[in-house]
């Protein structure tokens, strides 16, 4: 499955009601286990992942890449409307694909993620990407994760899932996503990092990470990822 966007400002959406009930609307922290637990459940009920941090994840390589400076918000927002993103589906994977160069381990590296926070905070970069989020549900079930799914992208979302975990062990997580891709870090740079995350993510003016208020909390830290897996997917088929 392809998902393009070229630009991404072209992106359609028919914003009616019922093409947004059949939403298992997953949100939470950075390391709360989102991205995985996420595209299993997607793939063991039979529906489309959505994977919305790597979207703003894509924009801010994008911007990076292009040599946009960060601290200017409209220069962002030109960059983010023209962003030539491609979310390729295969073999159970999500492949991002920017101006056809797969950027899928570069958008996870520390460099990228310290600097998300100059573009998800601000709305002209938010609009379109929340656009092409929207249409890419449009219309069929969807596992749509990120930190304001179930808030501001599809509050009407049946089923809504808040994830989260202790500091120490979504640390330990993304430590583990790293030692994969055999990307060096600093352990106690890495958990200042997203405990950064949290604080911005939490106290931006626009579309901060909230709790729904019909959500349901799941703390994954002493859980394996199955025993995750099994938990939405009972909780998702009973709402459903």
């Amino acid at each position: 499955m392809t998902m393009k966007s070229k630009p991404v400002s072209e992106a359609k959406f028919d914003c009616r009601k019922s093409d947004l009930t059949q939403i298992v609307a997953i949100d939470g922290p950075a390391g709360a286990g989102k991205s995985s637990v996420s595209k299993e459940v997607a793939r063991r009920m039979g529906m489309a992942f959505l994977d919305s941090g790597a979207m703003y994840r894509a924009a801010t390589w994008w911007a990076m890449d292009q040599g946009v400076s960060l601290s200017d918000p409209e220069a962002l927002a030109r960059c983010t409307e023209d962003l030539p993103l491609d979310l390729q589906h295969e073999d159970g994977d999500l492949r991002v694909v920017v101006d056809g160069r797969d950027i899928t381990d570069q958008i996870r590296t520390p460099e990228v993620t310290r600097n998300i926070k100059y573009l998800d905070g601000l709305q002209k970069v938010r609009t379109p990407l929340v656009r092409i989020q929207r249409a890419i549900a449009a219309g069929r079930p969807t596992v749509a994760e990120g930190r304001d799914m179930g808030t501001v992208v599809f509050p009407d979302a049946r089923c809504k899932i808040y994830l989260d975990a202790t500091i120490e062990e979504r640390t330990r997580r993304r430590a583990g996503q790293l030692d994969a891709q055999g990307t060096p870090y600093d352990l106690g740079a890495l958990q200042a990092d997203i405990e950064e995350r949290d604080n911005n993510d939490m106290t931006r003016q626009v579309a901060p990470l909230q709790k729904a208020k019909d959500a349901y909390i799941l703390d994954t830290s002493s859980l394996s990822f199955e025993e995750v897996v099994q938990e939405i997917i009972q909780r998702a088929e009973a709402v459903l």
